[in-house]
């Protein structure tokens, strides 16, 4: 199989049109096939490009490298020792990356953090895309905060949130990755949160929201796509028939 299509396998799964959907509302992302290297012997699936993924794909033979988060983000001005995209190059492994369109994506990752705190259904969409969405309000089965901590950590296998409030857990705002903003809060609040899980937040979020009498449980941005991510690996791993394919799991960042 070349790095083409997996590509298309990939597209198939979480079209990379919406993330150019995405970025005409205003985003930015660079998804797609950043370093063609041909034919593919084998796929490690690391949520980011890192050292570690490189070594991991060196070490199992593998000359693929899929991620979630750009391996290639910003324009690159210079390449030096500390670039893992040079690294791959140096050693022929090809990477792709499905940042947007994964997070937005029906069965994506935004989706399922959602399905792992509880949610089925959602009441309400923040962005919603002609197939997909992102940021979602939800209700899960009533249950006090410790207890739905305790299902956060045992279901993403999270090691470091930061917890704020307490009191019964019925309806639940998430948004996966960096997703805590002005507008995210304004949306919980709206459609009746009374706790919102995310990563990443600010301190002037974190207080308005503990002024709101909002409960929150902050998860690593690593926790909150790892184990949609590792969904998404699954599925494509289904399709890729006889090529081998593992993922990375960096427990540093859970």
């Amino acid at each position: 199989m070349r790095s083409k299509e997996l590509y298309e396998i990939i597209d198939g799964v979480a079209p990379f049109s919406l993330s150019k959907e995405y970025i005409a509302r205003g985003a930015y992302d660079n998804s797609g096939l950043l370093l063609d290297c041909g034919e593919i012997s084998g796929v490690l699936f690391s949520l980011d490009l890192s050292f570690a993924a490189v070594e991991e794909a060196k070490r199992l033979g593998f000359n693929c490298i899929v991620t979630h988060h750009p391996a290639i983000f910003a324009p690159i001005k210079c390449l030096g020792e500390d670039s893992a995209v040079l690294a791959c190059a140096r050693a022929g492994i090809s990477v792709l990356s499905a940042h947007l369109n994964l997070d937005v994506a029906e069965g994506g990752i935004d989706e399922s953090l959602m399905q792992a705190l509880g949610g089925e259904q959602p009441l309400a969409f923040m962005e919603q895309l002609s197939a997909g969405a992102y940021g979602r309000v939800y209700d899960v089965e009533k249950q006090g905060f410790s207890a739905f901590i305790g299902r956060v950590k045992s279901t993403l296998g999270a090691e470091r949130i930061v917890t704020y409030g307490d009191g019964e857990v019925k309806r639940v705002a998430s948004f996966c990755g960096a997703g805590f903003t002005e507008g995210a809060l304004a949306f919980a609040a709206e459609h009746g949160a009374d706790t919102l899980v995310s990563s990443d937040a600010k301190h002037h979020l974190i207080t308005a929201a503990v002024e709101k009498d909002m409960k929150l449980l902050l998860l690593t941005h690593y926790a909150a796509e790892h184990y949609g991510f590792c969904r998404f690996a699954e599925k494509i791993k289904n399709a890729m028939g006889t090529v081998p394919c593992t993922v990375l799991t960096d427990r540093r960042f859970l």
